[in-house]
């Protein structure tokens, strides 16, 4: 696979829907669609997370507790918002920098419909413009609009000066100017190899 094949696969890791770090401005904010907690669900996450506290998984101790029914675990929570979150907005995201501060407000139970909200705090340009950090307030809500988690998110998301570098006028450049031939057959070297 040539390199400009390659730079176009890369491209393609993203639709035209996906924004650009440009595209957004501090202070714009979206609220994702609902998903709905089952047990499959806990179970699940318990499984894979290696997690199985009674209060998240044995109906019987949970009936003991102050919350009478078993509750999900945080992370599973956080995990599902994060996904809620890819399409609200759909950002051209490169990583996930890190978390600056989280807060658990209150149990999600089987049964609640959570909604991911996001708001862009902060923007800071990167790399002449080919990318930028994000700052997020991240909002995890429930059917009845009560804050259950919330904290700040930092993300990498790629910028419109990374989209302009990779067309393939730009590439052709690239190659032209690390002394690679622009069409035609591959030169043989001067070292005699045929």
């Amino acid at each position: 696979m040539c390199a400009e094949e390659a730079a176009r696969k890369a491209i393609m890791i993203f639709t035209p829907f996906h924004l650009y770090f440009d595209d957004v401005e501090v202070g714009q904010e979206w609220e994702s669609l609902g998903r709905t907690l089952t047990e499959t669900d806990i179970v699940n996450f318990a499984g894979l997370s290696g997690d199985f506290n009674p209060i998240h998984i044995d109906h019987q101790f949970a009936a003991s507790t102050p919350f009478r029914r078993p509750i999900a675990h945080g992370l599973l929570v956080f995990s599902i918002a994060s996904g809620l979150g890819l399409y609200s907005p759909p950002m051209r995201t490169l990583a996930f920098l890190g978390i600056r501060e989280w807060h658990f407000r209150g149990p999600v139970f089987i049964g609640d419909t959570i909604h991911a909200v996001s708001k862009i705090l902060n923007k800071e340009l990167r790399s002449r413009g080919r990318r930028g950090e994000i700052t997020w307030q991240r909002q995890i809500i429930n059917q009845e609009r009560k804050v259950v988690q919330e904290g700040i998110t930092i993300t990498l998301v790629e910028g419109r000066a990374a989209a302009l570098s990779h067309t393939p006028s730009n590439l052709t450049e690239t190659k032209a100017e690390a002394g690679a031939p622009r069409e035609g057959p591959a030169q043989p070297s001067q070292a005699g190899d045929a």
